[in-house]
């Protein structure tokens, strides 16, 4: 009964907000994307109340044994709530790359950009971990909307990342609740890849369960990210922000291997503070996740966008935002533990 209680109070309020935001009457919109966000809004629903249950339902026995599985990178774009152990090391190579954007005018067109980054993770408690990355740039941009055509590759800037968990996940209590956050340097616009001081806080709020002991674990974020970017060369100030919602399902299918499909929801404003709606758009794809006896792993996730809408008049009547948002977008993140 405890358990429940705990569930339903940190659950609820994160579940009512996902409501809010994906329910939102901001505009009209056709009945294929109502139809999208309720059946991403069911899905989230219906996997809510299973965490509740399964340390109730499901223990095996162990009472306040620690989860053996390290969700932190078991996930794809969405971020586990685990932190190592005290005095733990992190070697972390992380690369995402976005394709494919709307072609400007009649001809050959094409958009591919990347972000590297190298991080060092260090846990100086068993519910702290500290995370400085470096940020690199690639991109090859032409005839695309928005975009100037350019190709370079550079370094980028650079983040640190402070990461909380309240509580570990245990048999007796297979729930987990962390909160993040990434200041970050940029040199280069994300999208456009144009010179600029870019100044951004990647803000989460992060929960998973473990739904079967040893066989299905489930994760969700909250992602706030406001920007700030001084333009070089005209002076002007950007001044933008997203909100995100993700969640995603992974089973272990053999030793060390897990599999799954992940979802997001991505809402762009104008303003650092959600102050002018500009798009959304919801993403889909699969998951892997391979782990190599506890000192290093491989998560590699792929996301389609499969529905979204542009506020700009003259994209309004298309099926997908791409203005700030990618069709398709591959992580790559790699690690080792010492």
């Amino acid at each position: 009964m405890w358990l429940w209680r705990i569930g339903r109070a940190v659950i609820d309020p994160v579940l009512f907000g996902i409501a809010r935001i994906l329910l939102m009457p901001s505009y009209p919109r056709p009945p294929r994307f109502r139809f999208g966000r309720c059946l991403i809004l069911a899905g989230l629903l219906a996997l809510a109340p299973i965490g509740t249950q399964a340390g109730e339902g499901q223990s095996s026995g162990q009472g306040n044994a620690p989860d053996e599985v390290d969700s932190e990178n078991l996930f794809g774009f969405t971020e586990g709530t685990d932190v190592g152990k005290k005095g733990e090391q992190d070697l972390i190579v992380d690369t995402i790359v976005r394709f494919s954007k709307r072609r400007a005018g009649p001809g050959a067109s094409g958009y591919a950009a990347a972000q590297p980054v190298i991080s060092y993770q260090y846990d100086p408690t068993d519910n702290l971990s500290i995370e400085p990355g470096l940020y690199f740039d690639t991109r090859d941009s032409r005839n695309i909307a928005g975009v100037p055509d350019k190709a370079f590759a550079t370094f980028n800037g650079g983040s640190l990342e402070v990461k909380y968990q309240f509580f570990k996940r245990t048999d007796e209590r297979p729930f987990s609740l962390s909160v993040q956050a990434e200041p970050q340097y940029a040199r280069i616009t994300p999208v456009e890849g144009q010179g600029a001081d870019v100044f951004s806080v990647d803000t989460r709020l992060m929960a998973d369960v473990r739904l079967v002991p040893d066989k299905l674990w489930a994760g969700f974020n909250l992602i706030y990210d406001p920007s700030v970017a001084h333009l070089k060369g005209s002076g002007e100030v950007d001044r933008t922000s997203t909100l995100t919602v993700s969640g995603t399902l992974m089973t272990q299918i053999a030793q060390g291997v897990f599999i799954g499909p992940e979802i997001r929801y991505f809402r762009a404003y104008d303003g650092s503070f959600l102050n002018r709606f500009l798009g959304r758009a919801g993403f889909a794809g699969p998951v892997l996740h391979y782990q190599v006896k506890e000192k290093a792993f491989l998560t590699l996730a792929y996301a389609t966008q499969v529905f979204g809408h542009d506020r700009d008049p003259e994209f309004t009547d298309r099926a997908f935002y791409l203005n700030q948002a990618p069709r398709h977008a591959v992580r790559v993140r790699f690690g080792l533990v010492f």
